[in-house]
């Protein structure tokens, strides 16, 4: 007979502003298994999360744990009883060593002083219990972001937790390194211990799930084994309707030719090492130029240099319709058709406090429709706003909400209705769906591709294998600052290959490099 080690009755979250993030949810987790959430943005997967590990406090309702009703007062009590979360931004401090971000708060003492040998032993014996590969010693700032995540996983393993919450575990993985992680969830549900699994990736739910549970604005629409439902089952519930995987039936022929993006022999040092080492292509007008490959291969640089955001100095060139942009400003590499949805849409993207009208023309505020000759054109702002939240489906109070109140998925589709609205020749999308919904996924899909086919250049920048190949045309695999591989049609490489040159497993000569360079 199955153990229920986790219960939750009728448990319902309102907070003060009226907003009910979760209504009657009622799920039980069994001991001993990988138990998956799947839901939209802003569907309450995270604040039942939140509830469950004792950030949040139930509006009514129970939580039972191992028998036992439960108030958390909060995490600490819940780490306490045998309760971790990985969050999806990594709680680690980066010049820390590994051990010592593992035993913060939890100290082995030899007296008053803590025995850093018995916790080097301790975490040592740990990691190679479970094949993590880590040397315990190391600094967290010279790790691979997998690598991180088991920094993370070995937090919770430390404090003995018999249930694991993983929020979105494989966003930033290779096919090779999520492999790997699955291996080592299996083994720690062989152990007995509980996994809940939340991730917008579909497939990964349902190769790695015992059960799961569909929320859909705040309410549960269901608990399934595995078996009982495929992908496009799964999506319907989720979104209530079928979304289309196959992008390449969406695109089709720009009659506009030549190059929108221009990348020539760009470098950049830093400490004496090559950020990015004499990395050059080509984005042809009317086509979608993915680059794939790890965080922290020297990407975020490439984009930054590209829109103009970089302040380190660098050599090379960069090309917009044939204007050479490298010593431009931000506002004049837009003025020659340049537009930039970037990887932080809160940091970045928006600003947080202000109204979604205000955010939405940020980029084009000047424009005469839009600037009167003394004061701003309210109406026209208004008007313009209004047009374009309908337009892009954006689920808000009214043009006037604050961009803070929106969910992620929504305040990404702010962002992309701006960059959008400037008809650009050139759309930089760095991590353009990271942390949405499939329904704001797909949705993101759509525009990028209506831009590719009315002409425009798209540079797409993406941790996710599956949203570059379906989405691109040609493909760059980027490692250690260099270009490991170009692949003129993007349908002719697998993710396992993808993965090879995101690991640095394989690379091509330069010949090949440059002869798909010149093709």
């Amino acid at each position: 007979m199955e153990e229920t080690i986790l219960k939750l009755q009728q448990v319902t979250k309102v907070y003060g502003n009226g907003v009910v993030a979760n209504r009657d949810v009622n799920v039980d987790f069994q001991k001993g298994e990988i138990h998956s959430i799947c839901g939209e943005n802003g569907a309450g997967k995270s604040t039942l999360m939140k509830m469950i590990f004792g950030i949040e406090k139930p509006s009514s309702g129970t939580i039972t744990y191992k028998g036992q009703q439960v108030h958390f007062k909060n995490s600490m009590d819940a780490i306490k009883a045998g309760i971790g979360m990985v969050h999806q931004h990594f709680m680690l401090i980066p010049s820390f060593s590994v051990v010592d971000n593992i035993i913060l708060g939890d100290e082995p003492k030899k007296g008053v002083f803590i025995n850093k040998t018995e916790a080097i032993k301790k975490c040592q014996q740990l990691s190679d219990k479970y094949n993590f590969e880590l040397d315990v010693t190391q600094k967290v700032s010279e790790l691979s972001v997998a690598k991180r995540q088991k920094v993370e996983i070995l937090k919770t393993l430390y404090r003995d937790a018999e249930l694991i919450i993983l929020d979105e575990p494989t966003s930033v993985l290779t096919p090779q390194e999520t492999e790997k992680l699955f291996v080592q969830l299996r083994s720690f549900k062989e152990q007995g211990k509980t996994i809940i699994f939340i991730s917008h990736k579909l497939e990964e739910v349902k190769q790695i799930s015992d059960r799961i549970t569909v929320l859909r604005s705040g309410v549960t629409k269901g608990t399934y084994t595995n078996e009982e439902l495929s992908i496009k089952e799964l999506t319907r519930l989720i979104i209530d309707r079928d979304i289309e995987n196959d992008m390449d039936c969406f695109k089709k022929d720009s009659s506009i030719k030549g190059n929108g993006l221009e990348v020539r022999n760009l470098t950049m040092k830093h400490n004496g090492k090559n950020i990015l080492d004499n990395v050059s292509f080509t984005v042809k007008n009317g086509e979608i130029l993915g680059i794939a490959g790890v965080e922290g291969n020297g990407q975020v640089e490439l984009v930054k240099s590209i829109v103009g955001l970089n302040e380190s100095e660098y050599s090379g060139s960069i090309m917009v319709n044939g204007v050479d942009v490298s010593k431009l400003s931000v506002k004049q590499r837009r003025n020659e058709g340049l537009a930039y949805i970037p990887e932080d849409r809160m940091g970045d993207g928006t600003s947080s406090e202000l109204p979604i009208y205000d955010n939405i023309i940020s980029t084009y505020f000047d424009r005469e429709d839009i600037n009167g000759k003394i004061l701003m054109n309210t109406n026209a702002i208004d008007q313009k706003s209004n047009e374009l939240i309908e337009t892009f489906a954006v689920r808000c109070k009214d043009n006037k909400a604050t961009i803070s109140s929106l969910s992620g998925g929504n305040i990404q589709k702010v962002v992309v209705a701006r960059e959008y609205e400037t008809k650009p020749s050139v759309m930089v999308a760095e991590q353009p769906t990271h942390g949405i919904d499939i329904g704001s996924a797909e949705f993101v899909h759509h525009k990028l591709i209506e831009l590719r086919n009315n002409g425009s250049a798209v540079l797409l920048v993406s941790a996710d294998l599956n949203e570059v190949m379906n989405l691109s045309d040609r493909i760059i695999v980027m490692f250690e600052g260099h270009v490991a591989g170009y692949f003129k049609d993007a349908n002719s490489v697998t993710d396992h290959q993808l993965g090879m040159y995101m690991l640095g497993a394989s690379r091509q000569s330069a010949e090949e490099i440059e002869g798909a360079l010149n093709d």
